[in-house]
């Protein structure tokens, strides 16, 4: 017995593959047209904007050079001696980037606080009131929009300089961001745990508890890491404004042309901040559930 594959007719083979070019031809057309009108915007707004590229390229060497003199200068014969003149205050700038880590932990943890409290009265399917949902809302949303450098600077001024207006600025701008993403969290879960809570009559609290809690706290736990990383980078901004931590040595150094000092304390940054992210991203694929399957 003898099997023979069916094929089509010449002419609508042909049909098939004109109207298969036609289509391609109209995608490449929609990526052209899109392409077109990104550029378009793009020098629309570099015009409004004042952007100059021909400014960035004439004064490009002024900024390679800029990394060129806060380089130190080493030498294979006094290496030790050379790399111990570059981090003569080595020990006072590993206080102020414990400060800086102390001040990215303590924010964090009182934002992910703040914002797990709140993300369930704030998700769609769990709010107990539209008017509390609302308020809510409107209250994260105003806390991520805000600046936590402009934070900083009305915390300086109130509480004067110190660590405690970094903690407070960047815990507040955590909060903000972090009741966004838990929020989303809350509100993609399985109804069914909660609705077999609700249906014994628990309260809020209850089926936050039992229903929604269990089912989101690893990604809560992953999204809180995630944000540690960005508030160590963070704290040594607001810094620069008095707000405690290592960021008010380097802005020091910055105004006052201290070379070696910047290129020491951003190297000091950003092995901590290395340092730091591969011990989260560990921690955060051991937490979520997807990237154990895998």
């Amino acid at each position: 017995m003898t099997v023979g594959v069916p094929t089509l007719p010449r002419h609508r083979q042909a049909q098939l593959l004109a109207a298969y070019e036609r289509e391609v031809t109209r995608r490449r057309l929609q990526w052209f047209a899109v392409l077109g009108a990104l550029a378009v915007l793009i020098a629309v707004a570099g015009q409004w904007g004042e952007v100059e590229p021909g400014n960035l390229l004439h004064h490009l060497s002024g900024l390679t050079s800029y990394f060129g003199r806060i380089m130190p200068r080493l030498r294979v014969a006094h290496f030790a001696a050379d790399v111990a003149d570059w981090y003569w205050n080595f020990f006072g700038w590993l206080k102020l980037l414990f400060d800086t880590v102390l001040i990215a932990y303590l924010a964090t943890l009182a934002g992910t606080l703040g914002a797990a409290v709140l993300a369930f009265p704030a998700a769609a399917n769990l709010a107990p009131s539209l008017s509390l949902r609302w308020c809510v809302k409107r209250l994260l949303e105003f806390c991520r929009t805000v600046p936590d450098l402009v934070f900083a600077l009305m915390f300086v001024a109130a509480l004067g300089l110190g660590p405690l207006a970094g903690v407070l600025a960047i815990g507040i701008h955590s909060f903000g961001t972090l009741g966004k993403l838990f929020t989303e969290v809350v509100e993609n879960i399985d109804m069914k745990p909660v609705d077999g809570v609700r249906s014994t009559g628990g309260r809020f609290a209850e089926i936050v508890r039992y229903g929604a809690l269990p089912q989101v706290l690893p990604n809560l736990a992953s999204y809180a890491l995630l944000r540690f990383e960005i508030n160590v980078r963070a704290s040594a901004i607001v810094g620069f404004v008095g707000a405690g931590g290592i960021g008010q040595d380097l802005f020091v150094a910055i105004r006052k042309f201290y070379y070696s000092d910047v290129s020491a304390i951003l190297l000091l940054i950003i092995v901590t901040v290395s340092v730091i992210d591969l011990l989260t991203e560990k921690i955060r694929h051991r937490l979520m559930p997807v990237e154990r399957i895998r």
